[in-house]
Formats: structure tokens, C-alpha cells, sequence
């Protein structure tokens, strides 16, 4: 499975818990970490853990193994490497605090649009 396929996955998974203002950024011509960076929020911890489960949940499914998880008893960011693709879960004032987005603003934003139901 390639990373794009990897991040539709995680995209759906996010949004089928209710995962707000999802996110994903190109870094494959910026950073050595990975092709695609995600981030999605959740108002309250259960739900950010419910986010985190289903998403390492879907990629397994679709043969994707884990390659790390940073923060599972976190109940503000969650980090899960896929290796080409790294899901950044954060509780929303977290996300405010840490502003990844503004961190790697030099990758291309990806559509998401066809991935999240409106």
C-alpha cells in the first residue's frame, strides 16, 4: 500500500469518529520523516483515543502495521507512525498550542474533500 492509499485510510477512519478540521500536508520534498503528515482533532480524550484506535484499526486492516505509537496514554496528542505517513491526534487546545501545521508550512496542502463526509 502507498502512502497516499495509507493517509485515505486514516482520513476516513478519522472522520468516521468525528475527527474535526483533518488536515494533511505533502513533506516528501521537505523532511526525511515521511511523504504525508495528518492532523485531526477531538474535543474530549475519549474521543481522541476513539480516534487513535480506529484509525490503527483500519490500517491494519488494509495490511498497514504501526511502526510506533508516541503518546497512547496521552490524553492530549497521540502520534502514530506508519512509516511514509505519520497521524498527529490532538485534543483541540493542544493543537492550537503546538501549530504543526504552521511548522511545516512549506508542504502542499492535500484534498481531503473526497475522503470526509460532509
Amino acid at each position: 500500500m502507498n502512502s497516499i492509499e495509507k493517509l485515505e485510510v486514516a482520513v476516513k477512519a478519522a472522520d468516521s469518529k468525528r475527527g474535526e478540521k483533518t488536515v494533511a500536508i505533502d513533506v516528501h520534498e521537505i523532511s526525511l520523516l515521511a511523504d504525508y503528515f495528518m492532523v485531526t482533532q477531538a474535543d474530549s480524550a475519549r474521543q481522541v483515543k476513539a480516534i487513535v484506535k480506529e484509525i490503527q484499526d483500519q490500517e491494519e486492516l488494509a495490511g498497514v502495521e504501526v511502526r510506533r505509537i508516541e503518546g497512547r496514554n496521552s490524553t492530549s496528542w497521540v502520534l502514530l507512525d506508519f512509516g511514509d505517513l505519520i497521524v498527529h491526534v490532538f485534543k483541540t487546545e493542544s493543537r492550537e498550542f503546538y501549530d504543526l501545521e504552521k511548522f511545516w508550512s512549506e508542504g502542499a496542502s492535500v484534498d481531503l474533500s473526497a475522503w470526509i463526509e460532509e
